[in-house]
């Protein structure tokens, strides 16, 4: 078989343990493949790479798998790999997002959206996750490519999904999904932790009434029609952590 198939096949098997969390085994697989931070970057083995990016990230590596995907990046740009740049970047993002960097999270993940956006790419961004759900909504929050990552936050799981009655009627997803408010991610929380309306209204010292209008907005922003709904969409944008 050809280079690329044989290291690209190498990247997948490697990308599964890292999935299932096996952090041995893909360490094992680094050394295996002979893999390094000075490693000469080749357009063969850049799937193992990126892979091994990935791997860096697991293990709190922060910066080393900073380096390696900046320089991937540009070798990615400079051979016009629009899906390889595209996966590169959101690796690249999540990792500055996990050392604390947001801004550069921001930027990273905005030239992703750019790239993707022409094309309609989803699955790349959600195959990330929670951790890149969170990325989006935040991109959300200040406006970048409303509509587009509006799709793509409406393409993500919902966490826990509640069986409709059979005399419920679904309505459509709205058009976009509108940032949570501190105020709303507050009553969100409690209604999470199994607070009643009332019981929200008296932790927060507001009205029932205030409270009730709060979960209906919640309900509208998140596309959903049920606590239950509401709670699991918001974990699984990374809106709210599970417990």
């Amino acid at each position: 078989m050809p280079p690329w198939i044989v290291s690209t096949t190498a990247a997948w098997q490697a990308r599964i343990w890292l999935t299932e969390g096996n952090l041995d085994a893909a360490q094992q697989w680094i050394q295996e493949r002979l893999l390094s931070l000075d490693d000469e970057l080749q357009f063969a083995r850049e799937a193992e790479h990126i892979v091994f990016a990935r791997i860096l990230v697991a293990q709190g590596d922060l910066q080393d798998a900073i380096n390696l995907l900046e320089r991937l990046t540009k070798k990615a740009e400079a051979g016009d790999r629009v899906t390889r740049q595209i996966e590169m970047l959101l690796v690249l993002a999540l990792a500055q997002e996990a050392q604390g960097d947001t801004h550069k999270a921001m930027t990273a993940l905005k030239r992703a959206i750019t790239l993707a956006e022409p094309e309609g790419f989803i699955r790349i961004f959600v195959d990330e996750g929670p951790p890149m759900a969170r990325l989006l909504y935040e991109a959300a929050s200040r406006g970048i490519a409303p509509e587009y990552v509006s799709r793509l936050l409406t393409a993500f799981p919902v966490a826990e999904p509640e069986q409709a009655g059979p005399s419920e009627t679904q309505t459509p997803e709205p058009d976009l999904i509108e940032p949570l408010s501190e105020r709303e991610i507050e009553v969100l929380q409690l209604i999470a932790e199994g607070l009643t309306n009332r019981e929200v209204a008296s932790r927060l010292f507001l009205s029932l009434y205030t409270v009730k209008a709060h979960t209906h907005n919640i309900y509208g922003k998140l596309g959903v029609h049920n606590r239950t709904q509401a709670v699991g969409r918001a974990r699984a944008l990374g809106v709210l952590t599970s417990t």
